[in-house]
């Protein structure tokens, strides 16, 4: 049998053996001490200690890690200003000196976290601080990129870095709401009122342009039908006048008086007068002296049209 002193060996034995191999998890760093003096880091996997000497004081994740937080800021014309926002940090690389940082400048994970988030809601407040309430809203990208700039150096000493941060939600008291809501709102109705306006000059100067046109149109077409009508009476009276020419030179040659063929005109004329008349009242000189006065202003017409010909 086994004395009590071999079963107190194997024991230790077996502790030991336990006690000098650790397990770092993917994603991990762990950190060792001997008598609480830093001594290396263990990398991710099965890493071998001295048994009883060296501890692992510490164990990193050199993952990406994000927090929320929500603060509130003062703009230059003093409105308040909500936000609600999401960090999205990691520590810088698995460096020896980067881990030695992150493990040993706070005292643990609460006042690391706490310095963090102060830092962003400093930053935050100094930006919006120097900016106007209408420009805040616009501004969502420059005051990332302001915290980012501000916060880099002071977080690569801590062994951090500051990947991004996100603002998910930037909103202002309920009365400057609805201060902004009104000047929102009467600015909607100043642009409509201005494009209605536009729209209303728009059509209104397309309907004077129209009838414009209208006019021009209508008169040139009016001139266009005159001068073709002058044209056409010009046309009639001169063949008029070489018909009554053919006419008159026939009868001289016939020895015939060429008042007759005025007189026939006249005549014509009356019928015509009489069938086209439509009940319309015409007074005409039937005496023997206003015919005789017709016909001489009828022959002179008539010797005028033949010295136009002749010329």
């Amino acid at each position: 049998m086994p004395t009590p002193f071999l079963i107190v060996a194997v024991v230790l034995i077996l502790l030991t053996l336990l006690l000098s191999f650790v397990t770092v998890q993917q994603g991990t760093i762990a950190i060792t001490t001997i008598f609480g003096k830093f001594s290396r880091i263990l990398r991710p996997g099965l890493n071998f200690k001295i048994p009883f000497i060296e501890k692992v004081f510490k164990k990193i994740s050199v993952q990406n890690r994000s927090s929320e937080l929500g603060f509130q800021a003062v703009t230059i014309d003093q409105a308040n200003v909500n936000f609600t926002a999401m960090l999205l940090y990691s520590v810088i690389n698995s460096d020896e000196e980067t881990i030695k940082n992150v493990a040993f400048k706070f005292i643990d994970e609460r006042n690391f976290m706490q310095a963090l988030v102060r830092s962003v809601e400093g930053s935050v407040r100094a930006f919006v601080a120097t900016k106007k309430q209408s420009e805040v809203l616009i501004l969502r990208r420059d005051i990332v990129e302001a915290v980012k700039e501000q916060l880099d150096q002071t977080l690569e000493h801590w062994g951090y870095h500051l990947i991004d941060l996100q603002l998910n939600d930037i909103t202002f008291d309920e009365e400057v709401m609805r201060s902004m809501a009104k000047v929102v709102a009467s600015n909607n109705l100043k642009s409509a009122a201005e494009n209605e306006g536009q729209a209303l000059l728009i059509t209104r100067t397309k309907a004077a342009e129209a009838e414009g046109n209208f006019i021009k149109i209508s008169a040139q077409a009016e001139k266009d039908a005159s001068q073709l009508k002058g044209q056409g009476i010009a046309l009639f009276r001169q063949e008029v006048a070489k018909g009554m020419a053919g006419a008159a030179k026939e009868m001289e040659d016939a020895n015939l008086d060429s008042s007759l063929i005025l007189f026939s005109m006249w005549t014509e004329a009356v019928k015509n007068f009489a069938q086209e008349g439509k009940g319309n009242v015409i007074f005409l000189d039937g005496s023997i002296e206003g015919m005789q006065n017709n016909m001489k202003q009828m022959m002179a017409l008539n010797q005028l049209d033949t010295n136009k010909n002749k010329k």
